[in-house]
């Protein structure tokens, strides 16, 4: 591609079709959850380090139309796989989705592959003085699992932030708004990176600029009439 050179002081990025396949997570790491929701339910239910999960799973239990009994390792279990059989990215699912990839992280089943021209772009924004975040469905505790595993190493240090569903959904402008308040940056001063259009379309509405990166194997998108890469190794961001 034809390189690009835009202004700004952050890169926002999504995960999933951005900088790692959209397959891996969804053909490897949902599955790998989902194949423990059982198991670790009654292993780790009474658990301290299960509280706050399970205190957004409650939550989210509570808002369903009828509400969902989670009080026990069986009812959670059946709650989470409900929620994963109806793709929902509940915020309570999300945390107790990455507390079983802490698992898989940790004895080397899950090691996520990132795009090749990604880590090279993230070091070339980063000289340039652009600082870097991620804003993903995957719960941040997840997110920061993710990248310290990656097939390209540790590059967790890289990136000043991330965001998940706590500060709101992406497909809401006021999302945007408040991740630029946390980094103490006016949104024009961001720029956002995702494979989907209505994420875009709510960060642009906040006033952030936005690209669209349109990967082989991406889920088809709505016209966009914004920018849009097929990946990173034109893009040169000037802070």
């Amino acid at each position: 591609m034809a390189n690009m050179l835009l202004q700004a002081r952050l890169a926002l990025l999504d995960i999933e079709g951005t900088v790692s396949p959209l397959a891996f997570v969804r053909d490897e790491m949902f599955p790998f959850a989902a194949r423990r929701y059982g198991s670790f339910f009654a292993k780790q239910f009474d658990s301290p380090g299960l509280a706050r999960a399970l205190a957004l799973l409650q939550a989210d239990a509570a808002m369903e139309p009828k509400p969902w009994p989670v009080d026990d390792a069986g009812q959670a279990a059946a709650y989470c796989a409900y929620l994963t059989e109806q793709d929902r990215k509940a915020t309570g699912l999300k945390a107790v989705q990455g507390l079983i990839w802490d698992e898989g992280f940790a004895s080397g089943e899950l090691r996520p592959p990132l795009f090749s021209d990604v880590k090279p772009a993230l070091g070339r924004w980063q000289a340039a003085g652009c600082h870097l975040a991620i804003y993903s469905s995957g719960s941040e505790h997840a997110q920061r699992q993710f990248f310290a595993h990656t097939s390209e190493g540790d590059l967790g240090a890289l990136f000043a932030g991330y965001f998940d569903t706590t500060v709101g959904g992406k497909r809401e402008a006021a999302s945007y708004l408040a991740i630029a308040s946390k980094l103490a940056l006016a949104p024009e001063l961001v720029c956002f990176f995702s494979d989907i259009v209505a994420e875009l379309e709510a960060a642009r509405q906040a006033g952030m600029q936005t690209v669209l990166v349109n990967r082989p194997g991406n889920a088809a998108q709505p016209v966009w009439d914004g920018l849009v890469i097929a990946d990173f190794s034109g893009v040169n961001i000037s802070g």
